[in-house]
C-alpha cells in the first residue's frame, strides 16, 4: 500500500542553549610531540566546525534552504569510489584518528581491506563487541543520547526547551484500521490511559558504529517515508533549528510490542543521503525528486502477514552513511525511568531504563 499526503505540527521555541559538541581532533592534536601540534592545529582549526554549526552570520533561513540534498548524494558518489590500494591505509587512517573510530572493534581491523570510505562507515562489529542486555528494551545503536522522557501529550521534546507534535512527526494515523482521525492523536496511535509515551533520541557522530539494531522484541506493521531536507543533526543544530526532525528526512517504523505503540525513526541528515532497512527493499531514499511535506507509505502487513515484520531485540535492522540519529517513541508502563541522562554515552544492547 503506498500513497502521498501532507501533514502539519506546532513547535514551541526557548532560548535555552547547552554546550556544543566538537570532533575529535582538538582532543587528538593534544596527544602530538609540541613541535607538530602549533602548526597542526592551525591547519585544522577551520574543520572543528564542519558539519557543526553555520556561521552565525547566516541565518536559520538560509541554512535550512542550503542544498544539502544534492550536497549529501555528491559525498554518497564519493564515498563509494574505490580507493587505489596505495591511498587506503593514509586516507582511512586520517579519518580514524580524527574521528575517535575503535577499530579494536571492527569484524575487519584491517584499513587495507576496505575499498571505499563508505564500507568503512557501514563496518560490522565482532560478535562479542556489544552484549544484549536482558532488559525488554535497549539501545538500537551506538551514539550520545541526546534527549529522553516523557512526552506531554502529543508533545515530544526534540532537545530541551524545543518541542514538536508528534503528528508532525509521525504523520497522520490513516494507515490504521479502523481509522478515526476526529480522535486525538495518542488515541490514534491507540496510547491507553494507564500508560505513558516516551521517547528516547540518540545521535550517532561522524566515528560511531553506523548501523541500528531492533530494541525490543516487536511487530512492525507499517513505513512510512518522509522525503526532506537533510539538515545536520549535531546537538548543536538540533538546539538551533526548532523541528529539526519534522523537516529532515526519515523512515519511520510503527507497530506493537508487550506494553502497546512503538516506533523507531531514523533521521536522515547532511551527508547521510542512505537509510536501509535490511529488510525493506523496496525503500530509496535521498532521491532527486520529491515534493516537500509529501510522504510514501508500505504495509509489512500486507507483505508479511497480519502481525507484520517480526523482530527479535538485538536483530539487525538497518544502517546509515557517516552519522544520524534515531528516535525511538513508545507506550509503556507508568514507573519506566530512562536510566541514561541526556549527553551520556550509550552502546548497542544496553539498557534504556527500569521499571
Amino acid at each position: 500500500m503506498r500513497g502521498a499526503k501532507q501533514s502539519g505540527g506546532i513547535v514551541q521555541r526557548s532560548r535555552r542553549w547547552l554546550p556544543v559538541p566538537r570532533l575529535s581532533f582538538k582532543r587528538r592534536l593534544g596527544q602530538l610531540p609540541p613541535s607538530l601540534r602549533l602548526r597542526s592545529w592551525q591547519l585544522l582549526k577551520p574543520l572543528l566546525h564542519a558539519g557543526l554549526r553555520p556561521p552565525s552570520r547566516v541565518s536559520k533561513a538560509m541554512y535550512s534552504r542550503a542544498p544539502t540534498r544534492l550536497l549529501s548524494r555528491l559525498w554518497g558518489l564519493i564515498n563509494e569510489v574505490n580507493l587505489p590500494c596505495w591511498l587506503r591505509r593514509p586516507l582511512l587512517s586520517f579519518y580514524v584518528w580524527a574521528f575517535s573510530v575503535n577499530m579494536a572493534e571492527a569484524e575487519e581491523e584491517d584499513l587495507n581491506r576496505y575499498q571505499n570510505l563508505g564500507e568503512l562507515f557501514r563496518r560490522s562489529l565482532k560478535p562479542t563487541a556489544r552484549t544484549i542486555d536482558s532488559h525488554c528494551v535497549v539501545s538500537p545503536c551506538d551514539g550520545r543520547v541526546l534527549h529522553s522522557g516523557r512526552g506531554r501529550g502529543s508533545q515530544i521534546e526534540q532537545v530541551k526547551g524545543l518541542t514538536y507534535s508528534l503528528e508532525s512527526f509521525l504523520g497522520p494515523q490513516d494507515w490504521r484500521e479502523p481509522t478515526n482521525l476526529s480522535l486525538p492523536f495518542l488515541q490514534q496511535l491507540g496510547v491507553r490511559s494507564s500508560s505513558r509515551i516516551y521517547h528516547h533520541v540518540i545521535y550517532l557522530a561522524p566515528g560511531d558504529y553506523h548501523r541500528f539494531h531492533s530494541p525490543t522484541d516487536w511487530n512492525v506493521q507499517h513505513r512510512r517515508h518522509f522525503p526532506g531536507a537533510l539538515l545536520s543533526v549535531s546537538p548543536h543544530i538540533a538546539h538551533w533549528i526548532p523541528s529539526l526532525f519534522c523537516q529532515n528526512e526519515r523512515v519511520v517504523l510503527s507497530g506493537q510490542w508487550q506494553f502497546g505503540f512503538f516506533s523507531l525513526t531514523a533521521v536522515g541528515a547532511t551527508n547521510v543521503g542512505s537509510i536501509r532497512i535490511y529488510e525493506d527493499q523496496d525503500l530509496h531514499t535521498n532521491c532527486s525528486r520529491h515534493v516537500k511535506g509529501k510522504y510514501h507509505d508500505y504495509s509489512y502487513t500486507d507483505q508479511y502477514g497480519p502481525e507484520g515484520l517480526t523482530l527479535a531485540k538485538g536483530q539487525p535492522l538497518g544502517e546509515f552513511n557517516f552519522g544520524s540519529t534515531i528516535v525511538l517513541i513508545f507506550e509503556g508502563p507508568l514507573q519506566f525511568k530512562f536510566q541514561i541522562k541526556a549527553g551520556g554515552r550509550i552502546h548497542v544492547g544496553e539498557a534504556l531504563g527500569t521499571f
